[in-house]
């Protein structure tokens, strides 16, 4: 593979990202000390490249996909103590603009989470262009975001008698995106 096979830009087009070689993952303190990690199973979305090079993203993620390795935490997580999955199964992003900073992009959207929109911005780190292995061009992405859950009403915030709280306000969260070129 030639340096050139994996730097190119995205061309016009649709990039469709791909479930199975993509995920998103989260982490936040617990209890001060140490941090939860996570992951969604179930999420889609694209990257539409216009002819004048200019990206527009989408995204959906199913909340109750959730998976932290452990069935209590993800039934509460699940519950309207946290995301309240019942009324709001899923949230969506969808980008406002693309800007280059210090050799990397930032991807400005509006997150939708339990009911409520923000403004967001992802660091996101652009891998480069694959010519794939026989289904079409692959592109690759790793994106991180810092998010307050406080800001979209996920959680309260349960004390310790130590001080400090259960549950961090900060999750990061991590993606790690492959997109195909739709024909």
């Amino acid at each position: 593979m030639t340096a050139a096979t994996t730097t190119k830009q995205l061309s016009a087009g649709t990039w469709a990202i791909d479930p199975i070689h993509s995920s998103i993952s989260f982490s936040a303190r617990h209890l001060m000390v140490s941090k939860v990690r996570g992951h969604f199973n179930t999420f889609s979305g694209a990257v539409v490249v216009g002819e004048d090079g200019t990206p527009s993203v989408t995204a959906e993620v199913a909340v109750d996909s959730i998976d932290t390795r452990n069935e209590q935490r993800d039934a509460h997580l699940k519950s309207a103590d946290f995301f309240d999955v019942e009324k709001f199964p899923t949230a969506t992003f969808r980008s406002t603009g693309v800007r280059e900073q210090d050799g990397h992009y930032v991807l400005d959207g509006d997150f939708t989470l339990k009911g409520v929109t923000k403004p967001i911005s992802i660091d996101v780190e652009f891998h480069g262009v694959n010519p794939g292995m026989g289904h079409g061009e692959v592109a690759g992405f790793t994106g991180t975001v810092e998010l307050s859950r406080k800001d979209f009403g996920v959680g309260g915030d349960l004390p310790l008698e130590t001080g400090g709280v259960v549950v961090g306000d900060k999750v990061t969260v991590t993606l790690d995106i492959e997109a195909l070129k739709q024909s």
